[in-house]
């Protein structure tokens, strides 16, 4: 039973901030089983003009949902999301990795108990996701 909340629209999420590391990468690839070496190989991806490492996008999507889900307190509420990749998260081989800071705001309430929710993912002080957004249960 999805938790009954209150999401008018303007609502602001709490932000969230999450650190991606090559650790991260490694375990994702395995997960999803997308082993390209520009998610792990430093000469590769600079070879095809990439600055260095990047994060996998669904792996950058999967965070950016994250604020949703922890604001609504149930996963399985999101009934509708989506976005574009649009720009890549580069993930330096360091200790610190790449802070992702994610926010998001209603922005759309329907007659059904869901509402809308725009999202922003930004990698250093950028958007890395287009028009991300998800439906989300709240009633």
């Amino acid at each position: 039973m999805t938790p009954k909340i209150v999401a008018e629209v303007g609502t602001e999420l709490p932000a969230l901030s999450v650190r991606l590391k090559r650790d991260d990468l490694v375990r994702y690839a395995g997960a999803s089983l997308d082993f390209n070496p520009i998610h792990w190989n430093e000469k590769t991806a600079k070879d095809v003009g990439l600055p260095d490492v990047i994060a996998h996008g669904m792996l950058t999507m999967a965070v950016a949902s994250r604020i949703v889900a922890e604001w609504i307190g149930d996963p399985g509420a999101i009934v509708e999301y989506g976005c574009r990749f649009g720009r890549p998260v580069v993930v330096p081989n360091d200790d610190e990795g790449a802070l992702v800071e994610v926010s998001a705001k209603v922005t759309k309430d329907f007659e059904d108990g869901t509402v809308k929710v725009n999202i922003n993912a930004a990698f250093a002080g950028k958007s890395v996701l287009t028009g991300a957004f998800a439906r989300v249960r709240v009633l």
